[in-house]
C-alpha cells in the first residue's frame, strides 16, 4: 500500500488558510497536482507559489460556495485543470459562527447551510459520478467534534456539520461499490487563523482530551492524506477523530 498521489488531481476547498492549506501542502509533497480553492486570492496565490516552489504542482480557483452553481462552477473548472478529471476532493470549507439560538438570523442559518453542506453535497455530485465512472476516488469531508455532542451556543455549526457527517455513510453506500471511497475526518480544537479569536478558550476546550493540547493544521492534514491514499483502501464511510481523544473522554 502507498500514500504516494503521483499522477493525481485534487481539490481542497478551504484551501487558502488553516486545515485546508495544510491540506493542500501535504498533498502536494506526496505527488498530487491540486486545486487549491478558496475566497481570497492573495492568500491563494501565495499557497501555490509555496507548493510550487517545493517542486509540486498547483493551480488556484476562487470559490465563494455559497450556492449550489458556485460548487458546480468549481468542479467543471477544477477538472479542466485536472486535464478532465479530479480523483480527489477534500470539502474542507466551512464556516463556524458561534452564539445563543436567539440570537441567530435566517441569514445565518442560510450562509451556513449552503458553505457546510450545499457546497460540499453538490461538489460531490458533479464530482463523484466520474470518479465511480472511472473505479476510482476518494472524498474525504471535514467535520468536527461538535457535530457528536451538544455545546451551548455550536448548535447550529454542530448541525450543518452533523449533516455532513450522515453524508459521508450515505455517499460511502451510494458511491463505494463503483470504487469511490468517501471518509471524513473530524477535528477537536485546532490552532488556526480562524480559532485565533478564541483565545485561552481554545486552550480550555482542548484541556478535557487526553492530548491535553490543541492540534496543528498539519496533524489533521496527515490523516486526510491517509484517507485519500491507497493506505486507507478497506477504509469507507468513517468519520475519523483527529481531536486529541476529545470525542473519546
Amino acid at each position: 500500500m502507498t500514500t504516494d498521489l503521483t499522477g493525481q488531481t485534487a481539490l481542497v476547498t478551504g484551501a487558502t488558510s488553516g486545515i485546508g492549506r495544510a491540506v493542500a501542502l501535504t498533498l502536494a509533497a506526496r505527488g498530487a497536482h491540486v486545486v487549491v480553492s478558496g475566497r481570497d486570492a492573495a492568500r491563494g496565490d501565495a499557497t501555490v507559489a509555496d507548493i510550487r516552489a517545493a517542486g509540486g504542482r498547483a493551480d488556484f480557483v476562487a470559490a465563494d460556495l455559497v450556492d449550489a452553481s458556485s460548487a458546480r462552477a468549481l468542479a467543471d473548472r477544477a477538472t479542466e485543470l485536472g486535464d478532465g478529471h479530479v480523483d480527489v476532493l477534500v470539502n474542507c470549507a466551512g464556516i463556524f459562527p458561534f452564539g445563543p439560538t436567539a440570537q441567530t438570523t435566517p441569514e445565518d442559518v442560510e450562509r451556513v447551510l449552503a458553505v457546510n453542506v450545499t457546497a460540499p453535497y453538490f461538489l460531490v455530485a458533479a464530482l463523484a459520478p466520474a470518479m465511480a465512472d472511472r473505479g476510482q476516488g476518494a472524498v474525504v469531508n471535514v467535520t468536527t467534534m461538535v457535530a457528536e455532542f451538544g455545546a451551548a451556543g455550536m448548535g447550529l455549526y454542530g448541525a450543518s456539520k452533523a449533516a455532513l457527517v450522515l453524508l459521508t455513510k450515505s455517499w460511502a453506500a451510494e458511491f463505494g461499490p463503483a470504487g469511490v471511497r468517501v471518509n471524513a475526518v473530524s477535528p477537536g480544537p485546532t490552532r488556526t487563523e480562524g480559532t485565533a479569536a478564541m483565545g485561552e478558550a481554545l486552550d480550555q476546550l482542548a484541556a478535557a482530551g487526553p492530548a491535553g493540547r490543541p492540534g496543528q493544521p498539519e496533524e489533521v492534514a496527515e490523516a486526510i492524506a491517509f484517507l485519500v491514499s491507497d493506505a486507507a483502501s478497506f477504509v469507507h464511510g468513517a468519520v475519523l477523530p483527529v481531536d486529541g481523544g476529545r470525542i473519546a473522554v
